[in-house]
């Protein structure tokens, strides 16, 4: 069986997914994108803001779901260019305390909405 999550703090869906599902104790998030849910902007000052973005969009959909950053297990990260690592690296950590997650980081030729980083995890609760 399979629960749908939805929040109005995090950016609605541009398409045919949710947010997260959740079956039994698994949450699955959709990749997060830096658009500001109160207005439906994107961020896009800097790669700092960017990323920042996805993490509270991230932390919105975790929370809605009953969960938070100590309890994601895998992490998914989409960069349009591998040179924005370190950046992304050491904001996306800021949010992980001990025992971090397993990662995949790759660089894709396009992002949606031409975005630097898209990020999406997978959690229990």
């Amino acid at each position: 069986m399979k629960k749908i999550i939805n929040t109005p703090n995090a950016p609605a869906p541009i398409g045919p997914y949710s947010q997260a599902v959740q079956t039994g104790n698994m949450l699955f998030v959709s990749g997060q994108i830096p658009i500001d849910p109160a207005t439906g902007e994107l961020v896009m000052e800097s790669l700092e803001a960017e990323t920042t973005q996805v993490m509270k969009n991230l932390q919105a959909v975790l929370t809605e779901a009953g969960t938070n950053f100590d309890n994601v297990v895998m992490t998914t990260i989409f960069l349009s260019d591998m040179g924005y690592f370190g950046t992304i690296n050491g904001i996306y950590g800021s949010y992980f305390t001990a025992n971090f997650p397993a990662r995949a980081t790759v660089a894709v030729k396009t992002l949606p909405k031409n975005v630097n980083v898209e990020i999406s995890v997978i959690a229990v609760i």
